[in-house]
């Protein structure tokens, strides 16, 4: 490992990442960090504020980012209203509502806010741009890796070449948290078939919580709380 910090790996990281292959028919991906410099920025502000040193995260894996979250901001769960009023960062010109992102910032709050969290986690995904699924009417709806079984397999190698990546950055290798139980069904897959983690857990998508759990959240905090408390055993 170089002696750049772990904020700088990230950037770096960000600013490089490219998907090289193609993708199955009607779907295509977004890169916040080739399309928009006001993304780029704002990533680079938020992981030089909360990741400036070498201390090593657990990584929480979501299923790949949205395009009002990630997919503008550059940061993982983020969307324009919370990366500016918890994080601190204006992106200019953008204005965006993610819902995952709600849960996400309401989770931090409890954990002691943006530095503690921050200090103790890292957020991303095995495949870390957005994708899109094309509409009949030529519109562009957010789609998961394993919505088509072609698409999955398209860009498994690829997931597997990012994990990878993530875990060099200074990812811890002991334990991780995955976010979504279909999720958790196809990053167990990955992990037997390249060993990234030595326990996993899977916890409810923040997404399906603020969609269909919305009067439980509490508690569904409260277990979020319990396991990243347990993180280390």
């Amino acid at each position: 490992m170089s002696n750049s910090t772990f904020g700088q790996r990230v950037t770096e990281f960000n600013i490089n990442l490219d998907y090289p292959g193609p993708m199955p028919p009607g779907y295509d991906f977004i890169n916040p960090f080739r399309d928009s410099p006001t993304a780029t920025k704002a990533m680079g502000e938020f992981y030089q504020k909360f990741y400036n040193d070498n201390m090593p995260r657990t990584m929480l894996i979501g299923i790949n980012p949205s395009r009002h979250g990630a997919g503008i901001t550059g940061v993982p769960f983020t969307d324009t209203k919370r990366l500016q009023s918890h994080c601190g960062i204006e992106l200019e010109g953008q204005r965006t509502h993610e819902v995952s992102s709600v849960f996400i910032y309401d989770l931090i709050d409890a954990y002691g806010g943006v530095s503690s969290f921050y200090r103790d986690f890292y957020i991303n995904s095995p495949f870390p741009l957005a994708i899109v699924r094309r509409t009949k009417s030529g519109g562009e709806v957010n789609a998961n890796y394993y919505d088509d079984h072609q698409l999955y397999q398209t860009v498994e190698p690829f997931m597997i070449e990012m994990m990878k990546a993530h875990l060099a950055m200074g990812v811890r290798s002991d334990k991780a948290f995955v976010l979504g139980k279909k999720n958790g069904d196809f990053i167990k897959r990955l992990n037997t078939k390249a060993r990234f983690f030595d326990e996993l857990v899977v916890l409810e998508h923040p997404r399906f919580i603020q969609q269909y759990k919305y009067k439980e959240r509490s508690l569904y905090i409260d277990k979020y709380l319990l396991s990243l408390h347990n993180r280390i055993e």
